[in-house]
């Protein structure tokens, strides 16, 4: 079981990237939002998919976190995973959704803009999620912004 936690955890390792492990473990939130696309197209399936990964991530992020004994560690990326997910949700298929929200998720999981950061101090997989979660909604908003402003 500890293998399989740290598998997912990890993003199959790719966390284990010494080379930007946040952003490579976030490009397989891409290869999920390109399945959850071609499986479930419609919105509603979509969220109830969002729902379970991110409730899988708390508890996932939160074992990680005991096997690993290091809080938030950076190998951990399932909270990557559903950020991105995060910030294309509910927006029709695109790849120009899907580049930007990428970009501008990456930003804002990496500036941790208006104190996002101290939502990282919860307990075990809650802070290590929810950071991510409000990274992922603000992209979610500027990319919302920035899709009305160009008529898109």
């Amino acid at each position: 079981m500890k293998k399989i936690v740290l598998a997912l955890g990890t993003g199959l390792g790719a966390g284990y990237s010494p080379f930007i492990p946040g952003t490579i473990g976030s490009l397989w939130g891409v290869i999920l939002y390109l399945l959850i696309w071609a499986i479930f197209p419609n919105f509603l399936s979509q969220a109830v998919v969002l729902i379970i990964i991110f409730g899988m991530g708390i508890w996932i992020s939160g074992k990680c976190e005991e096997y690993l004994k290091v809080k938030d560690h950076h190998c951990i990326v399932i909270d990557e995973v559903a950020g991105f997910l995060v910030s294309v949700f509910f927006f029709p298929f695109s790849f120009r959704f899907l580049i930007i929200g990428f970009i501008l998720f990456r930003l804002f999981d990496i500036a941790k803009p208006f104190k996002i950061d101290k939502i990282g101090k919860l307990p075990k997989g809650w802070g290590i999620m929810l950071d991510d979660l409000a990274a992922g909604v603000l992209a979610n908003i500027v990319l919302r912004v920035i899709a009305s402003m160009a008529g898109w």
